[in-house]
This record gives structure tokens, sequence and C-alpha cells, in this order.
């Protein structure tokens, strides 16, 4: 057994799953138990996930929160000033891509369009995991989706850029276009390139964090 099949068992023992997830989230500290997130999700059911959400704490949100499906209500957690729980969400978009990626292709198509750039940040974060990107088709829909957030974020006003929350969509897009690149070679890349000859700084920016990633150099 492995050790999230053993948080699972664990958690399927206790009623009260709170004190548990304190003392083995990881939280306070570096590095939250993303193992254990992934277990809470595989069996706590939809009102489990709300109570988990609705407890206030910032690690047992994030739990609930990559347990969730709808869509509706990931969309409302993407904007959630807690980083970690924006990673829940792209977390959640994931599970479920791994069973109905179509269902996220979809998804991201239309959160790139969404005039929220966390909401964006959500579509390009969650869509870009090498494990969801092994047919062509899949990689050039992420290349795609991180065109159009990217032209999005080039068109936003100076004065708008330099809110935090656009400032987190172009750390995502930092990495993430090298993902959709590394995925759909050789088309990814002549997309990728058409950026360098962009004077926006942010778009100079992302080309640069991209081209220094080692999947890039490979």
């Amino acid at each position: 057994m492995g050790r999230r099949q053993e948080y699972a068992a664990a958690l399927r023992a206790l009623d009260d799953w709170a004190p548990y997830l304190r003392e083995h989230g990881g939280l306070p500290g570096p590095r939250a138990n993303l193992e254990l997130a992934q277990a809470v999700a595989d069996v706590a059911g939809p009102q489990r996930a709300a109570a988990l959400i609705g407890s206030g704490e910032e690690y047992l949100a994030l739990c609930g929160v990559v347990a969730l499906t709808d869509p509706v209500l990931l969309r409302g957690h993407a904007t959630d000033p807690r980083w970690r729980v924006r990673e829940g969400v792209a977390m959640a978009l994931q599970r479920r891509a791994d069973t109905d990626l179509p269902w996220l292709l979809d998804l991201a198509d239309d959160w790139a369009g969404d005039p929220h750039p966390l909401v964006q940040r959500a579509a390009v974060a969650g869509l870009c995991e090498p494990r969801l990107l092994k047919t062509p088709a899949a990689a050039a829909r992420a290349v795609a989706v991180c065109a159009a957030v990217t032209a999005s974020l080039a068109a936003r006003p100076a004065a708008e850029r330099r809110r935090e929350d656009v400032r987190t969509l172009r750390k995502a897009l930092g990495y993430t276009w090298s993902v959709a690149v590394a995925a759909d070679r050789p088309h990814g890349l002549q997309v990728f390139e058409r950026l360098a000859a962009s004077t926006d700084p942010d778009v100079a920016w992302i080309v640069r964090e991209n081209r220094g990633k080692a999947r890039m150099q490979r």
C-alpha cells in the first residue's frame, strides 16, 4: 500500500478529519502535503469537501478544493487570495482530466477568455501538465491556450499590469509555455519563437523565463 492509499485508509476510519489533516498537512511550513490532499479528494464526498473549504483554514480548504469537480465552484476558487487554494484548483482540473481530457480542453479554452487574470491563470496552470499532453491534439490546444492568454496579458493597460493578480498570471506563463512547447515540437516552438519579436516587456520576460527551463533546453 502506498502512502496515498495509507492516508485514504486512515481518513475513512475517522469521523473528524480536521485534526488528522492539521497534523499531517505540512503547514505551517514550506511545503503542503499534496499527496495527502490527493488522498482526501479520493475519498471525500461533496459535503465533506464543502466543510473543509468552509473551515477557513488554508490547508483544509486546499484539500476540499482538490476534491471538487464542478466547474462553477472551481472557477470561483480560482480567484481565491490564497495561492495554495488556487493550486488546488489546478490539481482538481488535472484529476478530472485524467479520465475526461476533452472536458479540460474545452474548459481551458473558455477560461482563457475570462476577464479575470486568475481564472486565466487556472486555465494554463491546469492544462499545462506533461501527463495530460501526450497526444498532438492536446499539446496543440495547450499551445493555443498559452498564446491566447499571453495575447490577453499583452493587451492589458500598463497600470493594470501592476496588480498582483496580473503579476501572478505572468508568473504562470513564465513556465507553462515551456510545458506546452515541449509537448508540441516543432509547431509549439515556432509559435513560441514568434513571441520573441514582441517589444512588450511582459512578453519578453515570459520568453526569457521559458527559454531558461531545462525542458526547453532539451
